[in-house]
């Protein structure tokens, strides 16, 4: 590992002494680095002099958004202006004394600043380098920019999940950047298997991730061929809509031909939201087993589960959807919550609706310990969303909060052998910037 000792008195995980220094912003290679800096790895996000742009994204304090500070706790904060020769330079500098790279700009952008493989193994032999692009880091969309709601559309997932918004258009999941996160996800995991095989061998490697891969991953059962099920479910299907989309269809139009095709019925009744008298309510059940309970509950006597009905002839949707209004209409008696009490006594899974603002005080969550306190060096006392991971001997943990722009700037470099002088020029000479309270 590297030969920098550890600067903190924070308790270390399974990846202390490893130093990484991320060149990231938005979502995917940000939460990368979060991950990794739970495991205890050293995260140093490098940053223009001006901040990353999603500083002041819904800030209340400049500089210190919240959900800036989602994306970037457990890092410390270097400004480094990377258009001057002077930054690329400093960059060179502080190579050797990291073990891994991080980057998500888009292609090409990397080889531009120096910070791609071929470029810093000539500094470090053994560094392992991770990109994370859009489309990837060849063929002819490479250069292409991309985002978490370009990929889902250019993926399929959009069309996939089939939600249209008030005027026909596609609308896409918004909520969570799916793809983005789950890009995360397999960096660090990447990541971690490369120091692993450094460990054994002593080699760095180059890793490449894309949004367009990680989205494929996701809907994998439909972007994997299947000669049996491809001719008599998939290829009559896709001709349809493509024969739709030549002719002019709409995006609405095209999607409710994918809505035409034989579904999981029971899954229609019994894996799906409905109202109640107050609240929202969502039936989990996957197994004949649950579904069953949930039909001796509310007394439902439907055939979805039965050999014996067939969910493509003549009059089942209709059949089904008169299912589905008398379970509607029973679960209208009662609430959400009582509701939820009476299939969970069953052993059903379901739940209420809850609001992702009530969870930091949830009483499952706040058990589990899923919540952690840190202290913000600008906007104070807080409560971040913990590691996913629990680990008996080398425990994870969110060891510190986001950084304020440039906070660490000075005792980065002077870790990495900077002179307080030299640190002074670059500071004088507008390289770097280095942060005050």
């Amino acid at each position: 590992m590297s030969s920098i000792e550890e600067t903190n008195d924070l308790p270390g995980g399974p990846l202390r002494g490893v130093r990484i220094l991320e060149f990231t912003q938005i979502i995917a290679g940000p939460v990368a680095g979060i991950h990794l800096s739970d495991l205890g790895a050293e995260v140093v996000k490098v940053e223009p002099l001006h901040g990353e742009d999603r500083r002041n994204s819904g800030a209340v304090v400049p500089n210190e958004g919240k959900y800036f500070q989602s994306l970037n706790r457990g890092k410390r904060s270097l400004t480094i202006d990377l258009a001057r020769p002077e930054g690329r330079e400093l960059v060179k500098r502080l190579v050797p004394h990291f073990d891994v790279v991080l980057s998500n700009y888009r292609f090409g952008v990397a080889e531009r600043l120096g910070i791609d493989y071929e470029s810093l193994r000539a500094i470090r032999p053994d560094i392992i380098v991770a990109t994370i692009t859009g489309f990837g880091d060849h063929g002819p969309h490479a250069t292409r920019a991309g985002s978490d709601i370009a990929t889902q559309a250019y993926s399929g997932m959009i069309a996939a999940e089939g939600k249209i918004d008030e005027d026909g258009a596609p609308s896409w999941l918004n909520a969570t950047p799916f793809i983005d996160r789950a890009s995360a996800f397999a960096a660090a995991m990447a990541i971690c298997a490369a120091l692993f095989e450094r460990e054994r061998t002593g080699r760095g490697q180059a890793i490449h991730l894309s949004l367009l891969q990680t989205a494929l991953e996701l809907m994998s059962n439909k972007v994997m061929r299947e000669p049996v099920h491809d001719v008599t479910v998939r290829d009559p299907l896709l001709h349809r809509m493509q024969a739709a989309r030549a002719g002019g269809a709409t995006f609405e139009e095209m999607i409710a031909l994918r809505d035409g095709t034989v579904r999981l019925t029971s899954h229609r009744l019994y894996y799906r939201g409905y109202q109640t008298r107050q609240g929202a309510l969502i039936l989990g059940a996957i197994t004949q087993q649950n579904r069953d309970r949930i039909r001796r509950i509310l007394d439902m006597h439907d055939e979805t589960d039965s050999p014996d009905f067939d969910a493509g002839a003549p009059g089942a949707d209709e059949q089904v959807e008169a299912w589905r209004a008398e379970i509607q209409q029973k679960l209208m008696e009662r609430t959400a919550d009582e509701w939820e009490a009476v299939f969970l006594e069953e052993g059903v899974p379901a739940s209420t609706v809850n609001l992702a603002e009530e969870m930091s005080d949830d009483e499952q969550v706040l058990a589990m310990g899923m919540m952690t306190p840190l202290v913000h060096a600008v906007t104070g006392p807080q409560r971040v969303v913990g590691p996913l991971a629990r680990m008996s001997a080398t425990p994870a943990e969110a060891r510190r909060p986001a950084p304020a722009l440039g906070e660490h700037s000075r005792e980065v470099l002077i870790e990495c052998g900077l002179t307080d002088a030299e640190v002074d020029g670059l500071v004088e000479g507008g390289v770097v910037t280095s942060w005050h309270a």
